[in-house]
Protein backbone atom coordinates (compact mmCIF):
# COMPACT_ATOMS: atom_id res chain seq x y z
CA UNK A 1 0.00 0.00 0.00
CA UNK A 2 1.33 3.42 -1.04
CA UNK A 3 2.32 5.23 1.41
CA UNK A 4 3.14 9.32 1.17
CA UNK A 5 4.84 11.83 3.35
CA UNK A 6 3.18 15.78 3.50
CA UNK A 7 5.46 18.29 4.85
CA UNK A 8 6.53 21.87 4.46
CA UNK A 9 5.56 25.28 6.66
CA UNK A 10 2.54 25.51 4.23
CA UNK A 11 0.69 22.83 4.98
CA UNK A 12 -2.32 22.71 7.59
CA UNK A 13 -5.20 20.27 8.42
CA UNK A 14 -7.67 21.29 5.33
CA UNK A 15 -4.59 20.94 2.54
CA UNK A 16 -3.82 17.48 3.85
CA UNK A 17 -7.64 16.66 3.27
CA UNK A 18 -7.69 18.08 0.13
CA UNK A 19 -4.76 15.80 -0.89
CA UNK A 20 -5.58 13.06 0.83
CA UNK A 21 -9.27 13.40 -1.41
CA UNK A 22 -7.75 14.18 -4.62
CA UNK A 23 -5.31 11.50 -4.65
CA UNK A 24 -7.89 8.93 -2.77
CA UNK A 25 -5.92 8.39 0.12
CA UNK A 26 -6.53 8.23 3.65
CA UNK A 27 -5.03 9.91 6.75
CA UNK A 28 -3.31 7.54 9.42
CA UNK A 29 -0.67 9.69 11.47
CA UNK A 30 -0.68 13.48 11.58
CA UNK A 31 1.52 15.98 14.26
CA UNK A 32 2.82 19.51 14.01
CA UNK A 33 5.45 18.16 11.61
CA UNK A 34 4.01 15.56 8.63
CA UNK A 35 1.14 13.88 7.72
CA UNK A 36 1.51 10.38 6.70
CA UNK A 37 -1.68 9.13 3.83
CA UNK A 38 -1.99 5.48 2.33
CA UNK A 39 -3.98 4.61 -0.23
CA UNK A 40 -4.12 1.37 -2.27
CA UNK A 41 -4.25 2.96 -5.42
CA UNK A 42 -1.01 3.90 -7.48
CA UNK A 43 0.14 7.26 -7.00
CA UNK A 44 2.73 8.32 -9.16
CA UNK A 45 2.33 10.04 -12.67
CA UNK A 46 0.12 13.01 -14.00
CA UNK A 47 -2.13 12.78 -11.27
CA UNK A 48 0.65 12.99 -8.22
CA UNK A 49 2.27 15.52 -10.36
CA UNK A 50 -0.70 17.57 -10.86
CA UNK A 51 -1.43 17.59 -7.08
CA UNK A 52 2.41 18.62 -6.60
CA UNK A 53 1.92 21.48 -8.43
CA UNK A 54 -0.64 23.01 -6.58
CA UNK A 55 0.33 22.91 -3.38
CA UNK A 56 3.12 24.70 -1.84
CA UNK A 57 4.72 22.01 0.15
CA UNK A 58 6.68 18.70 -0.18
CA UNK A 59 4.24 15.41 -1.14
CA UNK A 60 6.42 12.16 -1.41
CA UNK A 61 5.67 9.00 -2.09
CA UNK A 62 8.17 6.17 -0.18
CA UNK A 63 9.44 3.59 -2.31
CA UNK A 64 7.30 -0.25 -2.13
CA UNK A 65 9.61 -2.31 0.74
CA UNK A 66 11.34 0.65 2.78
CA UNK A 67 10.63 0.44 6.46
CA UNK A 68 11.14 3.76 7.75
CA UNK A 69 11.98 2.16 11.19
CA UNK A 70 14.79 0.11 10.14
CA UNK A 71 17.19 2.56 9.27
CA UNK A 72 20.36 3.01 10.96
CA UNK A 73 22.70 4.74 8.97
CA UNK A 74 22.22 8.67 7.18
CA UNK A 75 25.04 9.47 4.06
CA UNK A 76 24.67 12.77 3.35
CA UNK A 77 26.36 15.02 0.75
CA UNK A 78 28.63 18.48 1.87
CA UNK A 79 27.83 21.03 -0.57
CA UNK A 80 24.83 22.99 -1.61
CA UNK A 81 23.41 19.77 0.97
CA UNK A 82 24.40 19.97 4.45
CA UNK A 83 25.89 23.14 3.94
CA UNK A 84 24.83 26.44 1.77
CA UNK A 85 27.79 26.91 -0.31
CA UNK A 86 30.06 25.22 -2.91
CA UNK A 87 33.14 25.39 -1.11
CA UNK A 88 35.51 25.28 -4.26
CA UNK A 89 33.51 27.89 -5.71
CA UNK A 90 34.14 30.21 -2.46
CA UNK A 91 38.17 29.46 -2.57
CA UNK A 92 37.94 30.52 -6.06
CA UNK A 93 36.41 33.99 -5.26
CA UNK A 94 39.93 34.88 -3.46
CA UNK A 95 41.89 34.50 -6.46
CA UNK A 96 39.14 36.15 -8.49
CA UNK A 97 37.94 33.10 -10.71
CA UNK A 98 34.86 32.63 -8.89
CA UNK A 99 32.51 32.63 -11.93
CA UNK A 100 34.99 30.82 -14.10
CA UNK A 101 34.93 27.75 -11.51
CA UNK A 102 31.36 28.21 -10.81
CA UNK A 103 30.48 26.94 -14.64
CA UNK A 104 32.89 23.66 -13.94
CA UNK A 105 31.26 23.00 -10.98
CA UNK A 106 27.69 23.14 -12.11
CA UNK A 107 28.38 21.34 -15.22
CA UNK A 108 29.56 18.88 -13.40
CA UNK A 109 26.68 19.00 -10.79
CA UNK A 110 24.27 18.51 -14.08
CA UNK A 111 25.93 15.30 -15.22
CA UNK A 112 27.82 17.36 -18.18
CA UNK A 113 31.05 16.76 -17.45
CA UNK A 114 32.39 13.49 -15.13
CA UNK A 115 32.64 14.55 -12.05
CA UNK A 116 36.62 13.33 -11.42
CA UNK A 117 38.01 15.62 -14.40
CA UNK A 118 36.14 18.41 -13.62
CA UNK A 119 37.65 18.73 -9.66
CA UNK A 120 41.25 18.06 -11.21
CA UNK A 121 40.64 20.84 -13.53
CA UNK A 122 38.61 23.73 -10.69
CA UNK A 123 42.12 22.16 -8.25
CA UNK A 124 44.28 22.90 -10.86
CA UNK A 125 43.28 26.93 -10.92
CA UNK A 126 43.57 27.06 -7.25
CA UNK A 127 47.77 26.79 -7.57
CA UNK A 128 49.47 29.24 -5.45
CA UNK A 129 46.45 30.02 -3.24
CA UNK A 130 47.23 30.44 0.57
CA UNK A 131 45.45 28.17 2.62
CA UNK A 132 44.62 30.75 5.07
CA UNK A 133 41.72 31.25 2.07
CA UNK A 134 40.04 27.97 3.55
CA UNK A 135 39.87 28.99 7.02
CA UNK A 136 38.09 32.42 5.94
CA UNK A 137 35.53 30.39 4.00
CA UNK A 138 34.70 28.44 6.61
CA UNK A 139 34.46 31.28 9.01
CA UNK A 140 32.58 34.06 6.85
CA UNK A 141 30.59 31.77 4.46
CA UNK A 142 29.88 28.68 5.26
CA UNK A 143 26.62 28.04 6.75
CA UNK A 144 24.23 24.96 7.95
CA UNK A 145 21.28 24.64 5.79
CA UNK A 146 18.63 25.16 7.58
CA UNK A 147 17.22 22.27 9.54
CA UNK A 148 20.74 20.75 9.72
CA UNK A 149 21.29 20.43 13.60
CA UNK A 150 17.46 19.47 14.13
CA UNK A 151 17.82 16.47 11.53
CA UNK A 152 20.90 15.32 13.25
CA UNK A 153 19.70 16.06 16.96
CA UNK A 154 16.67 13.99 15.57
CA UNK A 155 18.25 11.25 13.86
CA UNK A 156 20.47 10.88 16.74
CA UNK A 157 17.78 10.21 19.37
CA UNK A 158 16.78 7.31 17.51
CA UNK A 159 20.25 5.68 17.42
CA UNK A 160 20.81 6.17 13.60
CA UNK A 161 24.55 7.15 12.47
CA UNK A 162 25.24 9.93 10.31
CA UNK A 163 27.68 10.30 7.98
CA UNK A 164 29.19 13.13 5.98
CA UNK A 165 30.87 12.07 2.07
CA UNK A 166 31.94 14.83 0.06
CA UNK A 167 33.43 15.65 -3.04
CA UNK A 168 34.70 19.02 -1.43
CA UNK A 169 37.69 18.64 1.11
CA UNK A 170 38.62 17.43 4.19
CA UNK A 171 39.55 21.01 5.74
CA UNK A 172 36.03 21.56 5.76
CA UNK A 173 34.99 17.97 6.85
CA UNK A 174 36.84 17.69 9.39
CA UNK A 175 35.72 20.71 10.87
CA UNK A 176 31.88 19.80 10.81
CA UNK A 177 32.73 16.49 12.11
CA UNK A 178 33.79 17.85 15.53
CA UNK A 179 31.06 20.83 15.27
CA UNK A 180 27.75 18.30 14.34
CA UNK A 181 29.15 15.32 16.43
CA UNK A 182 29.06 13.39 13.14
CA UNK A 183 30.53 9.45 13.12
CA UNK A 184 32.15 9.62 9.71
CA UNK A 185 33.13 11.56 7.14
CA UNK A 186 35.02 11.29 3.82
CA UNK A 187 36.33 13.92 1.28
CA UNK A 188 39.42 14.62 -0.66
CA UNK A 189 42.67 15.83 0.66
CA UNK A 190 44.12 19.31 -0.86
CA UNK A 191 47.41 19.41 -1.96
CA UNK A 192 49.58 21.81 0.16
CA UNK A 193 53.29 23.40 0.09
CA UNK A 194 54.94 25.77 1.88
CA UNK A 195 51.45 26.66 2.97
CA UNK A 196 50.19 27.11 -0.99
CA UNK A 197 47.48 24.95 -2.70
CA UNK A 198 49.77 22.93 -5.02
CA UNK A 199 46.80 22.68 -7.32
CA UNK A 200 46.25 19.07 -7.09
CA UNK A 201 44.18 16.56 -4.70
CA UNK A 202 46.17 14.51 -2.49
CA UNK A 203 44.95 10.54 -3.05
CA UNK A 204 42.50 9.37 -5.13
CA UNK A 205 39.42 11.34 -5.62
CA UNK A 206 36.11 11.03 -3.74
CA UNK A 207 33.41 11.12 -6.85
CA UNK A 208 30.12 8.91 -7.41
CA UNK A 209 32.15 5.74 -6.94
CA UNK A 210 33.61 6.38 -3.94
CA UNK A 211 30.81 7.78 -2.59
CA UNK A 212 28.69 4.44 -3.21
CA UNK A 213 31.59 2.65 -2.11
CA UNK A 214 31.62 4.38 1.26
CA UNK A 215 28.06 3.99 1.75
CA UNK A 216 28.24 0.21 1.69
CA UNK A 217 31.45 -0.02 3.60
CA UNK A 218 30.00 1.77 6.09
CA UNK A 219 26.67 -0.51 5.91
CA UNK A 220 28.96 -3.47 6.44
CA UNK A 221 30.70 -1.80 9.37
CA UNK A 222 27.55 -1.55 10.65
CA UNK A 223 26.27 -5.02 10.17
CA UNK A 224 23.19 -3.70 8.35
CA UNK A 225 21.34 -3.88 4.59
CA UNK A 226 22.16 -1.01 2.50
CA UNK A 227 18.07 -1.58 2.58
CA UNK A 228 18.68 0.33 6.16
CA UNK A 229 20.17 3.16 5.12
CA UNK A 230 19.35 6.91 3.83
CA UNK A 231 21.51 8.73 1.19
CA UNK A 232 20.88 12.52 0.69
CA UNK A 233 22.52 14.64 -2.36
CA UNK A 234 21.50 17.18 -4.78
CA UNK A 235 24.42 16.22 -7.99
CA UNK A 236 24.81 13.78 -10.01
CA UNK A 237 27.80 12.75 -8.40
CA UNK A 238 25.48 11.64 -5.72
CA UNK A 239 23.67 9.51 -7.92
CA UNK A 240 25.59 6.54 -7.45
CA UNK A 241 25.46 6.40 -3.92
CA UNK A 242 21.42 7.52 -3.54
CA UNK A 243 20.95 4.01 -5.85
CA UNK A 244 22.44 2.12 -3.01
CA UNK A 245 20.37 3.00 -0.33
CA UNK A 246 17.04 2.14 0.61
CA UNK A 247 16.05 5.83 0.75
CA UNK A 248 17.18 8.37 -1.61
CA UNK A 249 16.78 12.15 -1.13
CA UNK A 250 17.61 15.15 -3.42
CA UNK A 251 17.83 18.09 -1.54
CA UNK A 252 16.76 21.16 -3.54
CA UNK A 253 18.72 19.03 -6.00
CA UNK A 254 19.17 19.51 -9.78
CA UNK A 255 16.24 18.00 -12.46
CA UNK A 256 18.17 14.93 -12.80
CA UNK A 257 18.65 13.58 -9.10
CA UNK A 258 15.09 14.63 -8.34
CA UNK A 259 13.82 12.78 -11.25
CA UNK A 260 15.92 9.78 -10.55
CA UNK A 261 15.58 10.13 -6.32
CA UNK A 262 12.99 8.17 -4.71
CA UNK A 263 11.90 11.36 -2.47
CA UNK A 264 12.31 14.79 -2.87
CA UNK A 265 12.55 17.76 -0.60
CA UNK A 266 12.22 21.31 -2.13
CA UNK A 267 10.18 23.26 -0.01
CA UNK A 268 11.40 21.46 3.30
CA UNK A 269 14.93 22.26 5.29
CA UNK A 270 16.98 18.96 6.16
CA UNK A 271 14.84 18.37 9.17
CA UNK A 272 11.90 17.23 6.41
CA UNK A 273 14.52 14.05 6.47
CA UNK A 274 12.64 13.09 9.62
CA UNK A 275 9.20 13.27 8.38
CA UNK A 276 10.17 10.69 5.95
CA UNK A 277 11.49 8.60 8.82
CA UNK A 278 8.33 9.43 10.82
CA UNK A 279 10.04 10.63 13.33
CA UNK A 280 8.31 13.76 14.89
CA UNK A 281 10.82 16.71 14.68
CA UNK A 282 8.89 19.51 16.91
Amino acid sequence: MPTLILQGSNLNDAAAQKVAQQLQASIVEQNSTFYRLETSLPVQGGALAEVRASVEFDINVLPKGFQPNSVRLLVTDMDSTLINIECIDEIADFLGIKEKISEITEAAMNGEIDFETSLTRRVALLKGLDVSALERVYNERLELNPGAERMIAGLKAKGIKVALVSGGFTFFTDRLKDRLKLDFTQANVLGVESGLLSGQVTGEIVGAEAKSTFLLKLCTDLNIDPSQAVAMGDGANDLKMMTSAGLSVAYHAKPAVQAEAHTSLNRCGLDGVLGLLGIDRS
